[in-house]
């Protein structure tokens, strides 16, 4: 975490936390610091114990070591003052189909024990946030998978929470949906919002995230800004996409030559993939040796490094998924939809 000003603020710092299930480790010093006014991204294979460290730093579950300050309390010690700066919303939206969206965010604002008056200025406040004002009177199973998003984090909002924690923000949306609900995730951090969010989508952590960390077994193994990560991972990457299978050992052959590395390779998309440094100059060469072995080349490309290469690189993984370890925070000990404020309704 080199790179912080040394004025950072942070919305929640996490030191050494460990949790342990049976002869498992879930969380083995886990360390985290999350800038104030940021969407946070939280990176890792499955059962690399991100749930976990979501549910202790909501106050579902309680550390066996270490320690964790989430909106400026203390987790353990402080559980009810963390709850009440801090939202939650889980992977499916579960806002009520039968009410209209005003009335959804009414409800949750009398579950929060505010006035009528208060729930219902509150509520239209949220709507015009989150783009939902013309759609307030109609009902929710009217409404697309990206508006329900949007309302399900509008309701996460009723007490204007210090940090929101996200689960699988977009899981199941179609693009459409998905733009609606990124542009609402940036909308929180420009408001001054903190965002911490779990995701499976690499390109949604590139696209949202200030910041990433890649957990895996349990700890931090990574973080820092996406583009310094992809730096990481070598500069420019050529690919090339060839016109027949037959060509791929030697085409695989001049790669490695130029490059002084060996390239991916994916049989059945026909595409080889390898880091350059002098990308022009590289690519002169690889295509000049291609065209001389005559190797038929049907597409190339040169392009920065991803952070799905990121990712396999740091956990030194081979494709496996990127996901969720155990179900979504928001399930956790509530079973379904939670913001933390509302374990008191």
């Amino acid at each position: 975490m080199s790179h912080y000003g040394a004025m950072t603020s942070f919305a929640v710092v996490a030191e050494g936390l460990r949790k342990r299930y049976g002869d498992a480790d879930a969380l083995d010093g886990f360390d985290l610091a999350v800038p104030e006014g940021t969407v946070y991204g939280l990176l890792g294979p499955n059962g690399a114990g991100k749930t976990t460290a979501v549910r202790i730093l909501t106050t579902l579950l309680r550390p066996d070591a270490g320690r964790a300050v989430v909106a400026g309390f203390d987790v353990v010690t402080q559980p009810d003052r963390v709850r009440h700066g801090i939202g939650l919303a889980g992977q499916q939206p579960t806002v009520d189909e039968i009410l209209t969206g005003r009335e959804n965010l009414e409800m949750w604002g009398r579950l929060y024990h505010l006035g009528a008056a208060a729930a219902r200025r509150r509520a239209g406040e949220l709507l015009e946030r989150f783009g939902l004002a013309e759609a307030a009177g109609k009902r929710v199973r009217h409404y697309s998978g990206g508006m329900r998003r949007r309302l399900d984090l509008a309701a996460a909002f009723i007490l204007a929470p210090r940090v929101l924690f996200l689960d699988e923000p977009t899981t199941g949306l179609d693009p459409r949906n998905r733009n609606e609900v990124w542009q609402a995730v940036r909308g929180l951090a420009e408001a001054g919002s903190t965002v911490l969010m779990t995701t499976q989508y690499l390109f949604e952590a590139d696209q949202l995230a200030h910041r990433v960390a890649v957990v895996d077994a349990g700890r931090v193994i990574a973080e820092d800004t996406p583009e310094r990560l992809k730096s990481t991972v070598g500069g420019d990457h050529v690919d090339l996409v060839l016109r027949q299978a037959t060509d791929l050992a030697a085409a695989a052959r001049v790669l490695a030559g130029v490059a002084g590395a060996e390239p991916v390779t994916d049989h059945d998309a026909l595409r080889l993939t390898v880091p350059v440094r002098d990308r022009i100059a590289a690519l002169t060469r690889i295509m000049r040796e291609l065209e001389e072995d005559g190797v038929e080349v049907e597409d190339v490309a040169l392009r920065r490094p991803t952070l799905d290469e990121v990712f396999l690189s740091v956990t030194g993984a081979s494709g496996a998924p990127v996901g969720g370890d155990g179900g979504g925070s928001g399930s956790g000990a509530t079973g379904g939809r939670t913001t933390a404020g509302r374990t008191a309704a």
